[in-house]
């Protein structure tokens, strides 16, 4: 039987709606470690704004750590997007669709402006489309132009699902353990040239694997 656009559009309400829920309680069973956070909770009591970054394929853990924290997410206007949104609009984020995809100066520029109106930035340096693990300029290029503090996050999932997809995307089992580890504030000075910003760029790109897997050998 073939349905309708409004009938396909009723189903893809459900789903979007059904994802959001499965997603929060689903994390909610685990048992989440945090390992150097003292820098992240002293800058939330202070109410100051900084930007998380973690893999792609570590998403949902990692926004699900700032949820109800005034934080911001750059959400692509895809289809899958409007999945994402509405599984971060559940966690009281400020959702911003957006053309991240095409990795210019509009995304840049909506980054830096949540950052500017005091949110805390979410921030997954390899998406929407990868390459897994490689990091693009512009979380290190917000965090210079706004001026705040950039924090490299590890997260990793003991019992878990990994997806075949280009992240290789984390389904973390109900109640298992996590690990989720926080590199020291980074600042990116604001007088940098860009070939310094590259070499800041690779630096932060190998911290935060190393951190991955740190997180993995606490798990």
């Amino acid at each position: 039987m073939k349905l309708s656009d409004s009938q396909k559009n009723v189903l893809r309400y459900i789903g979007i709606r059904f994802a959001s829920i499965f997603c929060d309680i689903l994390l909610k069973t685990l048992r989440i470690v945090i390992v150097h956070g003292d820098e992240v909770k002293k800058l939330r009591a202070e109410n100051k704004n900084f930007i998380a970054a973690f893999w792609h394929g570590s998403m949902f853990l990692g926004w699900f750590l700032h949820r109800n924290k005034n934080a911001a997410a750059l959400v692509s206007r895809s289809k899958d997007g409007d999945v994402l949104a509405a599984v971060l609009s559940r966690w009281n984020y400020h959702v911003v669709r957006g053309s991240s995809s095409t990795g210019g100066h509009e995304a840049l520029d909506l980054m830096v402006n949540l950052l500017k109106q005091n949110y805390v930035l979410t921030i997954t340096p390899d998406g929407p489309k990868g390459p897994a693990f490689k990091m693009k300029a512009g979380t290190v290029v917000a965090a210079k132009r706004a001026g705040v503090s950039l924090f490299l996050t590890g997260i990793a999932v003991k019992n878990k699902i990994v997806l075949k997809s280009w992240d290789g995307f984390i389904l973390p089992l109900p109640f298992s353990r996590a690990v989720v580890c926080y590199s020291e504030p980074i600042q990116v000075n604001i007088s940098l040239n860009n070939d310094e910003i590259s070499g800041i760029i690779e630096e932060c790109e190998n911290l935060l694997n190393n951190l991955q897997k740190k997180a993995a050998e606490l798990c």
